[in-house]
């Protein structure tokens, strides 16, 4: 075969695997696309806690005037739940809830009311007790939302109906770092709460806590852009889960239930989505974090992916092959 025939030959080899291979992906991509379309319709029991137009089945407290909110500081714009922070309090559920996969995806607004300290804000789990039952907050353990601290645990010990403490507590697995203070590490030393904060895996030691700054380690997204912030709470544990990756967790949790909060805490902050998807009764009843598997019937898994990868490595073979020719 002459050389021009050869090489014509592989042309059209090369051409016919690489149109073949774009409409394989291009179908299987539909495919995978109608399937997650699918996998991620959520679940029995869902709640969408914030609606996208207004803040029913949620309620305002704030520290001075309590029930009313006469500046405006809970509002609904655009499709975004904004929380002004210009009083401290809370936006809560009107319903309490337990054993559930909780996802928040905020970003920072632009006021500040010219404070120096980093951007702050939280979501209050399992809170019980009267409104404002830990001026300005109610008892309950709080998954922090601030630079730097995305993922801390604070527990919040405010007062029963009968005034009596609310004894809120956890229980987390830690280590030491070179600042004296606590990390969470799986498998660490089980530390009972004391009366300190627990810092997620890699709160950076040194980490000056100025507005705008950021630990070295941070998976919180940059400023102007949306972080995701998952809690899984299964019975007694609850799991933090920022932009995909583990960065705390705790067990021997009380209370277990309550309602969610999402703090006014002196910055403005944007909420895009703020919902929950009730767990499964056996993962609900075990102490264990919910498998990868179960939560990604509801958020999504990547076999589709890993499935298009591997053609997309064969198709590749192929046109590897053809070039051998001649």
């Amino acid at each position: 075969m002459e050389r021009s025939q050869l090489w014509r030959r592989r042309r059209f080899l090369q051409a016919s695997a690489g149109w073949l291979g774009t409409q394989w992906l291009n179908l299987h991509s539909a495919s995978a696309s109608a399937k997650d379309a699918k996998t991620t319709q959520p679940g029995p029991g869902f709640v969408r806690l914030f609606n996208g137009k207004d803040l029913t089945g949620l309620y305002g407290w704030l520290k001075d005037t309590h029930y009313e909110d006469p500046r405006k500081v809970f509002s609904v714009q655009d499709g975004i739940l904004k929380i002004s922070g210009e009083v401290d309090g809370y936006l809560a559920t009107q319903k309490e809830y337990r054993d559930y996969h909780l996802v928040v995806e905020y970003k920072w607004g632009a006021k500040t009311y010219g404070a120096k300290t980093v951007r702050n804000s939280g979501i209050l789990l399992h809170a019980v007790g009267p409104d404002g039952n830990r001026s300005p907050w109610m008892s309950s353990i709080e998954c922090q939302v601030a630079q730097g601290c995305v993922g801390d645990f604070i527990v919040i010990r405010g007062k029963d109906s009968s005034g009596k403490e609310a004894p809120v507590t956890l229980t987390s697995d830690t280590v030491l770092a070179r600042d004296g203070r606590t990390r969470w590490k799986k498998g660490g030393k089980p530390t009972a709460y004391s009366g300190k904060q627990f810092w997620w895996s890699k709160h950076e030691p040194d980490f000056e806590e100025l507005i705008d700054t950021r630990g070295k380690e941070d998976v919180e997204s940059p400023l102007g852009e949306w972080t995701r912030v998952e809690c899984i709470c299964a019975g007694k544990r609850i799991t933090v889960v920022v932009n995909g990756v583990t960065v705390n967790e705790c067990y021997n949790v009380y209370p277990s239930a309550g309602k969610i909060l999402l703090e006014s805490e002196g910055f403005e902050i944007h909420f895009r989505k703020f919902e929950l998807q009730p767990l499964p009764a056996k993962e609900a009843g075990s102490l264990g974090s919910p498998k990868i598997g179960s939560v990604g019937r509801w958020f999504g898994d990547s076999s589709g992916a890993q499935e298009i990868s591997k053609v997309s490595g064969r198709f590749k073979e192929s046109i590897q092959d053809s070039s051998k020719i001649g």
